[in-house]
């Protein structure tokens, strides 16, 4: 690799740093080409990107970033996995490393926020982005049915009283 082409690793990576939600730095020593192409598919899906590089040009790439803090976790064969999602690049490898044994999460960076491997698999148990609004949804939406319910309750219990009364005259 030549200096330039360097130069430009380099610079796409620290403009990646400084526009992502979350990083996350794992081994995956003896992965097959297979596994890691599976692993890309399901991070890409998810809204996230996968990148192997050489340590010594993401170390570089890391300063003046927020995640300045995972320089340490670079040895090795180190993969990075990166989303503007807070949580879909941490979730996605929790789960991939569960059904993988060969992929190590070490640990990650959620901006200033270093996290060891127990931080990043307690954020990919966080619900995502679009789990929390559709909770968000569900809570707006439930004081208008309860208003309903009520609203319309009285009206139905009468009802039923009157069926009742219409039901014993019948029976006598």
């Amino acid at each position: 690799m030549d200096r330039a082409a360097k130069r430009e690793l380099i610079d796409n990576l620290n403009g990646v740093f400084k526009d992502t939600g979350v990083v996350v730095v794992s081994h995956y020593t003896g992965l097959t080409v297979a596994q890691m192409t599976q692993f890309r598919q399901q991070l890409k899906a998810a809204g996230g990107k996968v990148k192997v590089t050489k340590n010594r040009l993401a170390k570089i790439a890391l300063k003046d970033t927020d995640y300045n803090g995972i320089a340490d976790l670079l040895t090795g064969p180190t993969v990075l996995a990166y989303s503007k999602d807070p949580i879909a690049a941490a979730k996605i490898s929790v789960e991939f490393a569960k059904k993988n044994e060969k992929l190590i999460v070490l640990g990650g960076s959620m901006g200033t926020n270093v996290l060891d491997a127990a931080g990043v698999k307690a954020l990919a148990e966080l619900p995502s982005l679009d789990e929390l609004r559709a909770k968000l949804i569900g809570l707006l939406n439930a004081p208008a049915t309860k208003i309903a319910r009520t609203i319309k309750e009285p009206g139905a219990k009468l009802a039923r009283v009157i069926q009742a009364k219409a039901s014993r005259e019948e029976a006598a």
